[in-house]
């Protein structure tokens, strides 16, 4: 599974990647004016920290301008970048012009198997099932997870699933049971996945050992 983290916030994503395991960033129009910075220096920013795939989302709502800004935003960023192109008739068609011209998409704002699967037909390298939104309405977000699995299996489908809306660590681990390729977190669930309370009281223990092995040995 692919670990992404879902911010605009760049020492966020120097505190995970320090760790080693961070694949990729996802970020959006939300996170950006969070950030209070650039749209493009902050995301060029990023993929200097991170190798990994780093979603820049375009903002027109017509095919025409969405690949104008996904053509501008490949040849001004870095190779890392891939564009975010909302789920709409008009995202799926500039989706596949921009995949025809090799760019790298990942669709966003999927809540439902048969958009995931439209996706991936116009040529799609991620697409992002919102699952707490749907948690939010009283209905199921993994269940969504769930149904677009199956429907991969059913075709054999190439375009990754990237679980995203995570809002807690039991989202995660839903994911890596059903089989989820890709989730992107905030960095308060990539610290919550890495923190149990038992590594803590083991480690505490052994520290308390071995400063009586020194104190011993210093004797």
């Amino acid at each position: 599974m692919e670990f992404f983290l879902d911010t605009a916030d760049v020492d966020e994503i120097r505190e995970i990647a320090s760790w080693g395991i961070l694949d990729g960033v996802t970020t959006n129009p939300s996170l950006i004016k969070k950030s209070g910075r650039d749209f493009k220096t902050v995301v060029a920013e990023i993929a200097s920290i991170c190798n990994g795939p780093i979603s820049a989302e375009v903002t027109a709502l017509d095919t025409a301008g969405m690949v104008e800004q996904g053509r501008a935003l490949k040849e001004e960023l870095p190779e890392n970048v891939i564009i975010k192109i909302p789920c709409t008739p008009e995202g799926l068609a500039a989706t596949k012009i921009l995949t025809e011209d090799g760019t790298k998409t990942n669709v966003t704002l999927v809540f439902s198997a048969a958009q995931a699967l439209m996706a991936a037909k116009a040529g799609a390298t991620y697409v992002s099932p919102f699952i707490g939104r749907i948690d939010d309405t009283g209905a199921d977000g993994m269940a969504l997870i769930a149904e677009i699995m199956n429907t991969w299996d059913n075709y054999n489908v190439e375009t990754k699933v990237l679980a995203a809306s995570i809002r807690h660590p039991t989202h995660v681990l839903a994911c890596m049971q059903m089989g989820a390729h890709t989730v992107t977190m905030p960095t308060k669930t990539f610290r919550q996945l890495m923190s149990h309370p038992l590594t803590d009281k083991g480690l505490a223990g052994f520290m308390k050992d071995w400063a009586e092995v020194e104190a011993a040995g210093n004797a």
